[in-house]
């Protein structure tokens, strides 16, 4: 059952600045999206400017959190170029992001804040995932609450429409607030998708494969397979739960 706003805030404050707690020197973090992630970005830089933790390098998540973690006081990387030296291993020793749909496999719906590309590469180059949310992220299913971001290019958006409606799903634009369309820092267009929950199994990876399939899309907003912990707080505390399979990158 949905909280009210004070203790939704209050749950993604603790959500995140717990998961911050696993950080440590000289770790280089990957720093989420979203409303329950700035907690633990927050207090990543709070714990560098104590002295509690020092060298941590931030790998942000979109163009907005890489404003925050200056704010914060967080030094920043980029990701690594073609010509750079590739040693076979995760560039990314912890990632902490949020989610806006949780199912009991810890299978995630992401890229309600638009930035669900650099999101998932982020998620790819890291040894793990930590996933930070508000116990009313946790659902039955996917697709239960919350619609499938589907990144495009903007000149597929019609097409790409075409075959999700295929597929069974109500894609729509979203728009900013002016009526104009939402674009993403990789300037794509993102169609929100409603889906019947994605209950049966293979159901979710079934999707996820036809969508990496067609040529116009770019990302997609399912996350499965890639959170190696779930940080959850609610109204009967705070939880860690672990995923019932490994994860895979």
């Amino acid at each position: 059952m949905p909280h009210d706003a004070d203790a939704t805030t209050r749950f993604k404050r603790q959500a995140g600045e717990a998961a911050a707690q696993e950080v440590r020197s000289d770790m280089v973090v990957g720093l989420g999206h979203g409303s329950t992630a700035v907690w633990a970005l927050r207090e990543i830089g709070r714990r560098l400017a104590a002295g509690e933790i020092t060298n941590v390098r931030g790998v942000p998540c979109s163009r907005a959190v890489a404003e925050d973690a200056r704010a914060a006081g967080i030094p920043l990387l980029d990701l690594p170029g073609p010509d750079d030296e590739a040693t076979g291993t995760p560039f990314i020793d912890l990632t902490i992001d949020g989610a806006d749909e949780v199912d009991p496999a810890l299978n995630l719906i992401k890229g309600g804040g638009g930035a669900l590309l650099r999101e998932k590469i982020v998620a790819q180059a890291s040894r793990r995932e930590i996933i930070v949310a508000d116990a009313d992220k946790l659902t039955s299913a996917l697709g239960t609450r919350f619609a499938l971001p589907v990144e495009v290019l903007a000149d597929a958006a019609g097409l790409v429409a075409r075959f999700l409606r295929r597929l069974g799903a109500e894609p729509a634009l979203r728009r900013r607030k002016d009526g104009s369309p939402f674009v993403t820092d990789a300037g794509n267009h993102i169609l929100d998708c409603r889906l019947s929950p994605l209950a049966a199994p293979g159901a979710a990876e079934d999707l996820a494969a036809k969508l990496g399939q067609r040529a116009g899309i770019v990302a997609h907003g399912l996350f499965l397979k890639l959170c190696d912990e779930l940080v959850v707080a609610g109204p009967d505390g705070l939880k860690r739960l672990s995923p019932p399979a490994p994860t895979e990158r």
